[in-house]
């Protein structure tokens, strides 16, 4: 991305979390929809990937069917930016209250905090994860969770900002300490670390089966687990009809020691497929993560 195109996606997201929240929710309803079906129309590469990435979950639809699948999906992605813009004005306990209802699975987090070696939540890039995350700040005090640094760097502090504002602590992939330290001190500590794991960006992916196809997952939260005792646990996230989100925390996956972690990691991705499967309209994944689809 050339310095001017990245100095333009940056006041363009600035201009989005500054103007969207002032708009009447149901006028920005309607712009994100309009916007959404627009975007699916005109493809492009993104929305041609998530169409890919669909024909690999659902390869039973007929064309028709997978355009109006990758359609929902485009709707559903505009719904997560324009929920983002408008959340660091929301009332966030109110939120969570709404949230609670929602939430199934969550004896699961809790037995895993009651034996003090904290957990490791892992979740796709589905739904709202923002809204995962701003509920665990209200029910269990915050969480730690690494953030990919983007271009330009103005651009990666708007994303810190604010996810800061919602109470995530984010430690930057790069350029700073390896976030490695921070994660296990926040698991020491019996606390929660959540990080979004179906695209790997190590390029040390741990081989898994996804679908019936060769793909990677990063190796950070098995190996979390096994370093440090604490379980990994699997979410999953998607939204309601009725405007709200729904979250599936999934049985621990115990990892004992590192020999296990490629076990673990398929174990956490078999959890994956079977939420994404439920609801892959809600999964928002426009980048590559099956090598040999194109």
């Amino acid at each position: 991305m050339s310095p001017l195109a990245e100095r333009a996606a940056d006041l363009g997201y600035a201009a989005g979390w500054r103007l969207v929240r002032e708009l009447p929710e149901p006028v920005a309803r309607v712009a994100f929809d309009a916007g959404a079906d627009l975007a699916a129309w005109r493809g492009g590469p993104g929305v041609a990937r998530l169409r890919a990435n669909y024909a690999r979950v659902r390869p039973d639809l007929p064309d028709d069917a997978l355009d109006e699948l990758t359609r929902a999906g485009v709707r559903s992605y505009a719904r997560y930016w324009r929920e983002a813009f408008r959340l660091p004005s929301v009332d966030l306990k109110a939120l969570a209250d709404r949230v609670d209802d929602e939430v199934a699975g969550r004896e699961h987090l809790d037995a895993a905090l009651e034996r003090g070696r904290g957990a490791v939540v892992g979740l796709t890039h589905s739904g709202n994860w923002d809204v995962v995350g701003a509920w665990a700040v209200q029910r269990y005090g915050g969480f730690a969770t690494v953030a990919e640094r983007l271009r330009p760097e103005a651009l990666f502090q708007r994303f810190v900002d604010y996810r800061e504002s919602l109470g995530f602590e984010i430690l930057p992939m790069t350029g700073g300490d390896p976030p490695v330290r921070g994660l296990l001190r926040t698991l020491h500590a019996g606390r929660i670390v959540c990080l979004v794991a179906d695209r790997d960006l190590s390029h040390r992916g741990v081989p898994v089966d996804f679908f019936g196809h060769r793909s990677a997952m990063p190796p950070g939260p098995a190996s979390l687990a096994a370093a440090t005792g604490a379980p990994l646990l699997p979410l999953g996230c998607w939204f309601t009809e009725d405007g709200g989100w729904g979250f599936r925390i999934h049985p621990p996956i115990e990892v004992r020691s590192r020999s296990e972690v490629p076990a673990a990691t398929q174990a956490m991705a078999d959890a994956f497929a079977a939420e994404i499967a439920e609801r892959p309209q809600d999964w928002h994944m426009l980048q590559r993560i099956w090598p040999d689809l194109g």
